[in-house]
């Protein structure tokens, strides 16, 4: 029997609350043969970059399979699906349109539409084209200006069929996983590039959300960021000044510029060549109004001053629960980390983007029983119910991912979906995640 989950209080159970499932162009579309080669592409092919040598030429062929996919999303009964374009679907090296990916896309949102499902379409989720890299990727300032001619081609095709735009996912992983410690695309390494990747990158959101308001007026738009909250090892002074120092290069680094337009004063501790050259006028475009803030959020991290330069985050202690990514499950932390940012800023509206984990699931007897991951989706929807019940205003919790995928530097090893996926024969498996999920939202809905 399937364990179903309970809706967490009030908030849940309010109909104009929004709850989804979430995904990734690169991580499920495949179809590489009808784009432009993207720097996952490229990075794939470098050895050992990819933990089990895989690629994304495929994976789990949404480009193939997004008819039957719809239909599975809404059998989960879910009020919203969120997914991203593929950049180099849309845009040619020689700057002209790729049309046949955009009808792609279109048929995704008309069928959305046809079964009541909003759309939340994210620009960009990583997959920057590689002719743009070839020119420099996100140490080039005029890549923040082809994102936003990929932005207006992309929002003025889909009009009003989009209910709400990101412009970015995760910049922190753009920036830092990709051109500061090199373990993502572009594999870029050295402490003189990530804060300058992270400016270009922020200069495209401003850019970006520019052309929204232009030309999606009507729509909810904003951005997407992933957050750590970090905590002492001790109440020692050297911890909590490195726990601190941790919070502002991973979190506050690319919420401030956001809704108070300056980067956190560390800015002036760097050294000249690893600041990034600010333009007049760069932070008011970062820094304009947005509708939403995403968040997303797996794991807490736990810091002590070792003597380096660089705060350490420790590993899970031996007794608490981890994921198979090896990440702590903490709950708690995602309600500090909401009440932490509403007493540090002026929020707009929170949505929960991505909250999920992987687990070691395999397929018996035609089942797949991921008892883990719906205990922590329950307590992590109670957590999100706790910060909203303390004040923070939250309208949404998109769970990712909506099935396996391609994990990024980890291949095909990690299983985040709540839909098993037999990667030799694309057939799709509801977990017990997801038929708790199609469960409790059939029980939410109004007869």
């Amino acid at each position: 029997m399937t364990k179903l989950f309970t809706l967490p209080q009030t908030l849940f159970a309010d109909p104009d609350f929004t709850i989804g499932v979430a995904t990734s162009s690169f991580q499920i579309e495949g179809g590489a043969d009808t784009r432009e080669p993207c720097i996952w592409d490229s990075f794939c092919q470098q050895p050992g970059k990819i933990l089990d040598g895989s690629n994304g030429l495929v994976a789990c062929d949404h480009v193939h399979r997004w008819a039957e996919d719809i239909e599975m999303i809404a059998s989960l009964n879910v009020d919203a699906y969120r997914f991203s374009i593929s950049w180099p679907r849309i845009i040619k090296a020689d700057g002209s349109v790729n049309q046949q990916g955009l009808d792609f896309y279109l048929n995704i949102l008309v069928a959305l539409k046809a079964r009541g499902i909003k759309a939340y379409v994210t620009l960009y989720h990583w997959d920057l084209p590689q002719y743009l890299e070839d020119e420099g990727g996100w140490l080039n300032r005029q890549t923040a200006y082809a994102f936003a001619y990929f932005a207006e081609v992309v929002v003025r095709a889909f009009g009003d069929l989009v209910y709400s735009w990101a412009t970015l996912n995760e910049p922190f992983c753009s920036a830092y996983l990709g051109y500061e410690v090199g373990i993502h695309a572009p594999g870029k390494v050295g402490k003189q590039f990530g804060k300058k990747a992270i400016h270009h990158l922020l200069l495209a959101h401003g850019l970006g959300m520019q052309k929204l308001r232009e030309f999606a007026p009507q729509a909810q738009s904003g951005i997407v960021l992933n957050f750590t909250p970090f905590y002492p090892a001790s109440n020692s002074s050297k911890d909590l000044a490195a726990t601190q120092l941790a919070h502002d290069h991973f979190n506050d680094w690319y919420i401030r510029p956001l809704l108070k337009g300056e980067y956190p004063a560390l800015i002036d501790l760097l050294p000249e060549n690893h600041r990034p050259h600010i333009e007049d006028g760069d932070m008011d475009i970062i820094a304009q109004s947005i509708d939403f803030l995403g968040v997303n959020y797996y794991t807490r991290a736990i810091v002590t001053d070792d003597g380096s330069d660089d705060p350490l985050q420790l590993p899970p202690a031996p007794d608490c629960e981890t994921t198979a990514m090896g990440w702590e499950v903490f709950p708690q932390g995602l309600t500090d980390l909401l009440l932490q940012l509403h007493r540090d800023y002026a929020l707009p509206p929170i949505i929960i983007t991505e909250n999920g984990l992987a687990s070691d699931d395999e397929m018996h007897n035609g089942e797949a029983v991921d008892t883990q991951r719906i205990r922590y989706l329950q307590t992590h929807m109670d957590a999100v119910a706790s910060a909203a019940q303390q004040g923070v205003k939250i309208t949404g919790y998109f769970v990712w991912s909506l099935m396996d995928n391609f994990e990024w530097a980890l291949g095909y090893a990690k299983r985040f979906g709540i839909v098993y996926v037999d990667y030799s024969t694309q057939q799709r498996t509801l977990k017990s995640s997801a038929k708790a999920l199609a469960e409790m939202l059939a029980n939410r809905k109004p007869l």
